[in-house]
């Protein structure tokens, strides 16, 4: 029986940093508005999916490139307008009535979505410019898309780096979050600077929905697919930090991929080694249990094990 395969294996670490990269994008959002409002946005992989949803109705009446430039700013948009018409008046009953707030929300993008669209996947609207094969390893093709994937997400991370940490705009950014009182008594609007922050992480999301939608799929399903892995990996991060989120999104991303791509169990690894011990019963479907099968539970079990060593994240604050 052959375990490791050295082609599957870089095929898997290549698709493993690209599907890491685009849980980055779309976290990325949630860690900024977190970061910044300390608001943990439920309907934020619904905004994900209205962003593909709206990137394939775009697309196929204009092309890609214009779908792919505008629907960002219409989610980011809404996302202001909901911020300034919805949150900001739940704000002042407390992380509760904010949670209940974005929940419900959450359903009813989910409902807009299939009222218009219906509940069947769309077909993928790749545009024949990117649907080719940019190179090959080992004879392993990777597409002109997916290697476009890649260098957004990179982008948007240095992007996000550069503005938070070296820009006049970063400074103000940091200084709403820990010191808001003293930035309003410099003349800032603290209001229009988190309708702006809660606008830009909805259209992070919607970008990473227009991209992920033609790979992924877009259905109605996709929100509830990533919405809870997106919450995994700004915890094993660190909540607020955005290089942990990077690091945590990129380390899920492979270790998920790799796991998925391996029909290798227990038994079976024990078996190759000579080794065919009598299991309970209870435990014969546990060692029976292949990796590509258990691969969900890897973000989760990377976050139970985590935090029963970090708590607060691998660059969460108070973490040591």
């Amino acid at each position: 029986m052959e375990v490791f395969c050295l082609d599957t294996f870089l095929f898997s670490l290549f698709n493993g940093a690209l599907y890491g990269l685009l849980l980055f994008m779309l976290a990325s959002g949630l860690t900024l508005i977190f970061s910044m409002m300390g608001v943990l946005n439920f309907a934020h992989a619904s905004f994900y999916m209205l962003g593909a949803y709206l990137g394939f109705e775009i697309g196929r009446r204009t092309n890609f490139y214009i779908a792919l430039a505008v629907v960002p700013f219409l989610v980011g948009g809404l996302g202001i307008l909901i911020e300034r018409y919805g949150l900001r008046h739940v704000h002042a009953y407390g992380h509760v009535g904010e949670l209940m707030f974005t929940f419900g929300l959450s359903y009813v993008v989910q409902e807009v979505v299939v009222t218009i669209w219906g509940r069947s996947p769309l077909p993928a609207t790749i545009p024949p410019s990117l649907n080719f094969t940019l190179f090959s390893v080992f004879g392993l093709e990777y597409s002109a898309y997916r290697v476009l994937m890649l260098f957004v997400s990179l982008g948007i991370f240095v992007g996000m780096f550069l503005l938070v940490a070296r820009t006049r705009l970063g400074l103000i950014l940091r200084a709403a979050i820990s010191r808001p009182d003293t930035l309003a008594a410099l003349g800032h609007n603290i209001q229009l600077i988190f309708a702006l922050v809660f606008g830009g992480g909805t259209a992070l999301a919607a970008l990473a929905g227009i991209l992920a939608g033609n790979i992924l799929g877009t259905e109605p399903g996709m929100a509830i697919q990533l919405g809870s892995v997106i919450f995994v990996v700004i915890v094993v991060g660190g909540l607020g930090s955005l290089v942990g989120t990077c690091v945590a999104a990129l380390g899920i991303g492979i270790l998920q991929t790799l796991a998925s791509s391996y029909d290798l169990s227990l038994s079976m690894l024990l078996a190759s080694l000579g080794i065919r011990p009598e299991w309970p019963a209870f435990l014969v479907e546990l060692t029976n249990t292949t990796l590509s099968r258990a691969a969900p539970l890897v973000p989760f079990l990377i976050m139970v094990a985590l935090l029963s060593l970090r708590p607060n994240g691998l660059f969460g604050r108070g973490s040591s």
